[in-house]
């Protein structure tokens, strides 16, 4: 299996591909800027996509949607909580002073909790962890008896994700990682929408907002 994980835009938004050599179908989390990066990173392996999903729908995250998938292919997937903020695209690049508008375009259908995502050999379960936003959304990939989870703005190495950007509170963001994340092994990989990878055992000892 395929696993490379690579920050893209301004903000370094950590982007994964996940491919599948011998199909050679791939899923990309979070191919939020940076587009000719990930196509590389995809023909690098002969893969394609099938599935380009989102953690949530900030602009770092997801905002280029739609020139990825014109290069690329795959079905563009968010949780429906986040479709709103999706739409807001344009007032979130303006607050972040971004000169261009990013395009919204279609999305092929929604996340939701339990989902099993397939791609080849490639399987990634789908976790609604509001708190962030409304719709955040993590993701577990189980490879040779290891897990890694995606987990985008709402676990941090050390920290969480902001919580007071509307519609959500800590109680939140702390009980989503609580219930879907932290009961994960001690070893599992954390793999945040920025910043550098953690276990969920370093959080569990470790992280202010868990102990």
């Amino acid at each position: 299996m395929i696993v490379e994980t690579f920050p893209v835009g301004m903000l370094g938004c950590n982007c994964t591909v996940l491919g599948d050599p011998a199909s050679g179908e791939a899923i990309v989390i979070d191919g939020g800027d940076d587009v000719a990066q990930i196509v590389q990173h995809l023909d690098a392996h002969g893969l394609r996509p099938r599935y380009l999903v989102h953690t949530h729908a900030h602009v770092d995250h997801i905002g280029a949607l739609g020139p990825l998938r014109e290069r690329a292919g795959g079905a563009a997937l968010l949780h429906p909580g986040d479709r709103p903020l999706y739409g807001a695209l344009a007032q979130q690049a303006r607050m972040l002073g971004l000169l261009e508008t990013p395009q919204i375009v279609a999305l092929d259908g929604d996340l939701a909790d339990g989902d099993e995502l397939r791609a080849g050999a490639v399987t990634l379960r789908v976790l609604h962890t509001p708190g962030h936003t409304p719709g955040s959304t993590s993701f577990a990939l189980e490879n040779a008896g290891a897990t890694t989870l995606f987990t985008g703005d709402t676990l941090f190495r050390g920290a969480v994700g902001r919580w007071d950007l509307g519609g959500t509170s800590l109680s939140d963001i702390v009980r989503s990682i609580r219930t879907k994340l932290l009961v994960h092994d001690d070893a599992s990989t954390v793999v945040p929408g920025h910043g550098p990878t953690t276990t969920i055992g370093i959080e569990r000892r470790l992280n202010p907002y868990l102990t």
